[in-house]
């Protein structure tokens, strides 16, 4: 319908705000659980442009979900219409997708994630690829990449072992399992736990107040040394991950 139309155009699916030197990046389209539609994506790289434009005014970013969740993950919907494709086009059209999301990489400054509700699938990559993780005790989380018959992909099989070990990885990657915040801290999927969404949100805040305040060049130097350690390997984890989906979408 028209006015359909006219929302979607007024509402960008992702926002921004700057509160102090905080960049809060909203993921918002909560009628659909923030899922990682083509919309999504496009905008969440426009966004991640504008914060690199003003990063001399921003000390730290918060990403979250506006709603119930933080991201359901995958568009199902462009999923299907990928079993249709060839692998050599699905391997790079996949690679592409990822690397439009990991520009959260490239920000200059500490990114957390407040997981306020379901992260799920390449919603939960998401929050692997920032550098801390605030969440909601009772919030849901998983990889269930085998359960829908595909290789896991955006840099889980690196990111994942690299944040929490390898056994974490081997278990949540070949399971499925969606756990609670709860379990997920026990796990090392992240560090700080809130009693629910909007506390994480605002706990994530207060943290990323706390790295916004202290002395910038030193921050900002920091974060390029830490994600250069981790980011070693990462790019072939990705052309990997981005090859073994196009063979599984041709199952």
């Amino acid at each position: 319908s028209d006015s359909h139309i006219r929302w979607s155009l007024a509402m960008p699916a992702v926002t921004f705000e700057k509160v102090g030197r905080v960049a809060r990046v909203l993921l918002n389209t909560p009628e659909k659980m923030n899922a990682m539609t083509s919309e999504l994506v496009e905008d969440f790289g426009r966004v991640i442009g504008r914060i690199k434009a003003e990063a001399s005014e921003i000390g730290a970013v918060v990403i979250t979900g506006s709603g119930k969740a933080f991201s359901a993950g995958g568009d199902l919907a462009w999923l299907k219409v990928r079993s249709k494709d060839t692998p050599s086009r699905n391997s790079q059209i996949m690679h592409d997708f990822y690397n439009r999301f990991l520009l959260v990489r490239s920000l200059p400054v500490p990114v957390v994630a407040a997981i306020n509700g379901p992260a799920v699938g390449a919603g939960l990559c998401l929050a692997m690829a920032c550098d801390v993780r605030v969440a909601s005790r009772t919030a849901k989380l998983g990889f269930p990449f085998v359960s829908l018959g595909l290789h896991p992909g955006m840099g889980a099989t690196h990111m994942i072992a690299s944040v929490a070990g390898y056994e974490t990885a081997y278990r949540m990657l070949l399971t499925g399992d969606l756990v609670t915040g709860a379990e997920a801290k026990e796990l090392r999927l992240v560090s700080q736990l809130a009693e629910d969404g909007p506390s994480a949100q605002a706990e994530a805040m207060l943290l990323a107040e706390r790295m916004a305040s202290q002395a910038p060049v030193a921050v900002r130097t920091l974060v390029q040394s830490l994600r250069r350690k981790q980011d070693e390997g990462l790019e072939a984890a990705l052309w990997r991950e981005a090859d073994a989906q196009a063979q599984c979408y041709n199952t």
